[in-house]
């Protein structure tokens, strides 16, 4: 059996020109792009009108929706990429394909991100094309999938937009906790709101801190113990040693507290938790962090001859 080799084609010796040339080839035979990324595009038509622009292709897919077809026969560029989104806009369509000889990273990299961020019922794919002949063979284009959409991109993409807004909630959670708290107590005068679960102050021993939590269903004020790398014995000393005032601290608290030592964890902590209250119940944010901050006083108020007496 003799086998060809596969040589490449320039893609100008092809088409000499972009528009009269590659575009109207495509038009023609989109039966070679639908084979390539198994899709169904029909009633494909050229040059049609978006404002001042133009749309290189134009098509349907399988359930009647727009698709926009870009050609770049060169490096791909700012200028197309923002064509692509224009004509996807301006068109209401849902799928954009651009095709490209040379597909730049940092594009490649922003449409991977559109297929993250858009709605489900939306696509972008990114894809090469090049030219290509066995022995003497009559030239053909060769695509080849850059980007595409999937069902694990847009689940990756709802699971960040969930990531951002847990972050813009608990900021603004902790806006006003920490507006509250410094009315009452200079415990965490000094914080700052952060994007994260937690917010935490020094207890007065290297190691100790005061830290409020938050999470979806519940608020937790703790002292928690961890003095480190390689502390665990440290650590679970401190713990043990407040523990044997359990009876008195949770008096002075004025109720009980839960004591975990964490056991097999490097760290320990004591808390007191409100739960059935959570980052996404913001009509009753006011209550918790009423409830927080109170707790928290009275936790550092039950816990504060005992650490002072603490060999750190």
């Amino acid at each position: 059996m003799s086998i060809g080799k596969l040589e490449k084609v320039s893609l100008r010796e092809i088409w000499k020109n972009e528009a009269k040339g590659f575009t109207q080839w495509l038009e023609e035979n989109i039966e070679v792009l639908n084979e390539s990324l198994d899709l169904s595009l029909a009633s494909v038509e050229t040059e049609s009108g978006v404002g001042t622009f133009a749309v290189d292709l134009l098509a349907e897919d399988d359930n009647g929706n727009v698709v926009v077809i870009e050609n770049q026969l060169e490096k791909t560029n700012h200028d197309h990429l923002g064509k692509v989104l224009t004509y996807l806009t301006g068109l209401e369509a849902k799928t954009a394909i651009w095709i490209c000889s040379d597909p730049r990273p940092e594009h490649s990299k922003v449409i991977t991100w559109l297929n993250e961020a858009t709605p489900a019922d939306i696509s972008f794919y990114l894809i090469k094309v090049e030219g290509v002949r066995i022995e003497d063979s009559s030239p053909a284009p060769l695509f080849s999938i850059i980007c595409a959409p999937s069902e694990e991109a847009k689940e990756a993409g709802q699971k960040k937009k969930e990531f951002a807004e847990r972050h813009y909630k608990r900021m603004e959670f902790w806006e006003g906790l920490l507006v509250k708290s410094r009315k009452k107590t200079k415990l965490h005068a000094n914080i700052t709101p952060g994007k994260w679960g937690y917010i935490g102050a020094s207890a007065g021993k290297p190691g100790l801190a005061l830290n409020y939590i938050i999470t979806k269903d519940r608020g937790d004020v703790e002292l928690y113990i961890d003095c480190g790398k390689g502390s665990e014995e440290e650590n679970k000393k401190i713990f043990d040693t407040l523990y044997s005032k359990k009876q008195e601290i949770e008096k002075d608290f004025g109720g009980s507290l839960d004591w975990d030592r964490l056991d097999g964890k490097r760290a320990s902590r004591i808390k007191a938790s409100f739960t059935g209250i959570g980052l996404y119940d913001e009509d009753k944010w006011d209550a918790l962090q009423d409830k927080m901050i109170d707790a928290m006083i009275r936790l550092e108020k039950a816990l504060k001859r005992y650490i002072k007496r603490l060999e750190t």
